[in-house]
């Protein structure tokens, strides 16, 4: 069985902050790539347990988050963009779609190091259902006959995942513990307002992931239509409102497109009043 793990370092347990642990120049940056990595390896072995043979890992922090030496040598390992951005690689040859690390989208009450792509997001939705990072790999993964297996991270981001994909098995390893209805925000201070969470040791995060792998495994091979996603038709129609960014006014966005939620993802944003 083939299955691709779309990574992110916001979600892991132990993850204390952004400046510190998610960006080259913090002071824990290199220890954040140690403990993502070392999430991805459990899941990995979850995986090859219940009887993956081939296992593609993006690293799809903006950063970069892997640390490709700690890496288990059995998959591997995709950073960059191919031909177009969307859908990171994915396609109808891989059998399970796995997210480790993941954070909430924006908006999401209780998260931590809360956004969707950047700060700038307040909301994304696709025919008026709200989506974040996941959703959006998610959705091009429901276009392509891919379900979406695993789902890892903040416990914000998994009750996000199971609401969108229902079937799908959830890990949470952190929690949020601030509420949000920051829409008022900009950027910058939206960064720096959600920050607290209580985290699972890292140890036991990783047995957990180990064990909700190797349990979303068995789930696809014994029971593969358990898996489903929302009942979206075309046209599809992209909404996103932005907050105010580096001296940059608030503003709305709206685009649709007739027949393709792969396609329409790379449209680009198209301001309306």
């Amino acid at each position: 069985m083939k299955l691709m793990i779309m990574t992110d370092m916001e979600g892991v347990a132990g993850m204390l902050n952004f400046d510190d642990w998610c960006v080259p120049d913090g002071r824990s940056y290199d220890r954040g790539k140690r403990l993502l990595t070392l999430e991805v390896n459990a899941a990995i072995e979850g995986f090859f347990q219940g009887g993956a043979t081939e296992i593609l890992v993006v690293d799809g922090h903006g950063n970069g988050g892997i640390d490709p030496e700690l890496l288990d040598e059995r998959a591997q390992l995709m950073r960059g963009r191919g031909e177009r951005v969307h859908a990171w690689g994915l396609d109808e040859s891989f059998d399970g779609l796995a997210h480790v690390g993941q954070h909430a989208k924006a908006g999401t009450p209780y998260s931590q190091m809360t956004h969707t792509q950047g700060w700038n997001y307040i909301d994304l939705a696709v025919n008026g259902i709200s989506v974040g990072e996941f959703g959006q790999l998610a959705l091009c993964a429901k276009e392509l006959g891919v379900p979406a297996i695993l789902a890892t991270g903040e416990q914000a981001f998994a009750e996000e995942a199971a609401a969108l994909t229902p079937g799908i098995v959830t890990v949470a390893v952190k929690r949020g513990l601030l509420p949000d209805g920051l829409d008022h925000l900009i950027a910058e201070d939206y960064c720096k307002a959600k920050l607290s969470a209580v985290h699972l040791s890292p140890g036991r995060a990783r047995k957990l992931i180990w064990k909700g792998a190797l349990e979303a495994i068995t789930k696809l091979k014994e029971a593969p239509d358990s898996f489903s996603y929302p009942d979206l038709k075309p046209p599809y129609v992209r909404t996103a409102r932005f907050r105010g960014w580096r001296g940059k006014s608030a503003y709305a966005a709206r685009d649709e497109h007739p027949d393709s939620l792969i396609e329409m993802w790379s449209l680009p944003f198209t301001k309306v009043d």
